[in-house]
């Protein structure tokens, strides 16, 4: 009996709770309702027993797919939410040659006063061919509180005016990882996901304190600053995840179009770095870098109204509505960073 290919994703109905679940074509079979499965009541219940829930999940899905059976679901008559709250987000920065570059060129303040553009653009090219040859990645966490809902509307920050766009693959592991060298790293993936890294970018920089650099917390965490979904396609039906097209339309028009190739640590270098300093778990995230096409580069941030659609090649596309965030009595605001006044 041959495998199908496969993805899987959580789903809620009636305003239940939500649940994991297999899902083949238009149809959801919940994870808790297949043999083998019955204690499986959370994605990461099934990634912390990746290794020996496969086998069966293959054969499952081949099964099924052969018979539905009675207690299969129609995905349309379902909420869609996001696939996994893993217990750790790790979130690669500045990971995009082209992306950097542009930002390096966007700049007009610090190295680049009284550069033009094209001595700009060398000394951005300069960079980046060290840092792919000799650097190393660069990676911030966001709370897994800042996750949305592939469908679900994010509501644009009241006291921000430069909230921006980041698509990018996601990285789901399923086996723990401490100093994996990166010839193995990919061993320990289980799957990849759609998510987009929202990003506040009035609030990152930090003008009264320029020493020490950007704000993570206040520029990357806020509700809703990680849209995931819709679903975890696993590793083995992923040829090549470093050939994959990442695309974003805001509003129906193409801003960000560009392969993983472009990253400049693959995800096993990532995947490397990041376990030299920390444990990665079962079911935790890697977001692994966006590519150009930001807002910023643009100069056109999110507003209530806009549409956002992100896709990734062979892994789905989620749809975010933009609202305005509604402020409960007494709700207190961001208060501007004021840098210090020349002695």
């Amino acid at each position: 009996m041959s495998t199908p290919s496969f993805a899987l994703g959580s789903f809620a109905g009636d305003g239940g709770t939500p649940f994991p679940a297999l899902v083949i074509g238009e149809l959801v079979h919940p994870l808790a309702g297949l043999p083998g499965f019955e204690g499986i009541r959370s994605m990461l219940d099934l990634f912390d027993d990746w290794d020996n829930l496969w086998p069966l999940l293959r054969d499952q899905a081949a099964r099924r797919a052969a018979d539905p059976g009675p207690r299969a679901l129609a995905a349309s008559m379902l909420q869609a939410v996001a696939p996994i709250v893993p217990r750790q987000i790790i979130c690669s920065g500045a990971n995009y040659r082209k992306h950097v570059i542009d930002i390096m060129i966007d700049q007009d303040h610090g190295l680049n006063v009284g550069r033009s553009r094209e001595e700009r653009r060398i000394e951005a090219v300069r960079v980046m061919d060290h840092r792919a040859a000799k650097g190393q990645p660069f990676a911030f966490l966001k709370p897994f509180s800042s996750i949305l809902g592939p469908f679900d509307d994010l509501a644009v920050p009241a006291d921000s005016e430069q909230l921006d766009w980041e698509l990018e693959l996601g990285v789901v592991i399923g086996k723990p990882a401490r100093r994996v060298g990166r010839d193995h790293a990919l061993d320990h993936v289980a799957g990849y996901v759609v998510v987009n890294d929202i990003s506040v970018r009035d609030h990152l920089y930090r003008p009264d304190v320029p020493q020490l650099g950007l704000d993570w917390v206040s520029g990357k965490s806020g509700p809703g600053m990680l849209p995931m979904g819709p679903l975890i396609v696993p590793a083995a039906f992923v040829a090549d995840p470093q050939q994959l097209m990442i695309t974003l339309k805001l509003n129906g028009e193409v801003m960000q179009h560009e392969s993983t190739a472009d990253m400049i640590f693959p995800i096993a270098r990532l995947i490397e770095a990041f376990s030299v300093h920390m444990q990665l778990l079962p079911g935790d995230i890697i977001c692994t870098g966006s590519p150009s096409g930001n807002g910023t580069h643009f100069g056109r941030f999110l507003r209530p109204g806009d549409v956002m659609e992100g896709t990734i090649e062979g892994l789905g596309t989620q749809r975010n509505r933009c609202v305005a965030e509604r402020l409960a009595e007494g709700a207190v605001l961001h208060r501007p960073f004021v840098p210090l006044e020349p002695a």
